[in-house]
């Protein structure tokens, strides 16, 4: 028993060493995994508030062009406005923005769909601007699952998981 008298309390000094070194590690591999999982938080809000300023803008000039298309002329006025040119040209450049900021294609599809029905509304192709409410609404559901990807909308616009 003599031997165990010198050599339990070196045996135990080592397990204690151990157990401290494994319980650090433990510990550092719990706040890298927790770092990590905050950038990519900070990441994602990032980019929905760069793809909210972008949609944002598509959405303003978007406007724009649906007022000009649609507003009757004025007496004597004629039905070509050259402004409207100016506008379908900065609509599609907007859109280039959101085909850059978006993460997903279903929302550069969408984006295209709905500048290209503005553009034929602001050529004279349209009649109706009820003929832009489906592309329209492609378009918003579409940006809210790029910007919120795996939540869906509810009564009241909650987040709640698919």
């Amino acid at each position: 028993m003599g031997s165990w008298g010198t050599l339990g309390p070196a045996l135990l000094s080592l397990a204690g060493v151990a157990l401290g070194a494994g319980g650090s590690l433990f510990g550092q591999y719990l706040v890298s995994r927790a770092s990590a999982r905050q950038l990519e938080i900070q990441e994602s809000a990032a980019h929905r508030a760069e793809l909210k300023n972008v949609i944002l803008k598509f959405l303003s000039i978007a406007s724009q062009v649906e007022k000009a298309a649609f507003t009757p002329p004025h007496a004597g006025v004629s039905t070509a406005d050259p402004g409207i040119d100016r506008l379908v040209d900065d609509l599609w450049l907007a859109h280039a923005e959101i085909d850059l900021s978006a993460r997903s294609e279903p929302l550069r599809g969408a984006a295209y769909r709905y500048a290209a029905r503005l553009t034929e509304a602001g050529r004279g192709a349209l009649a109706d601007a009820s003929a832009l409410r489906g592309p329209q609404v492609q378009f918003f559901d579409a940006a809210y699952d790029d910007m919120w990807p795996g939540q869906r909308r509810a009564a009241g616009d909650a987040l709640t998981p698919r």
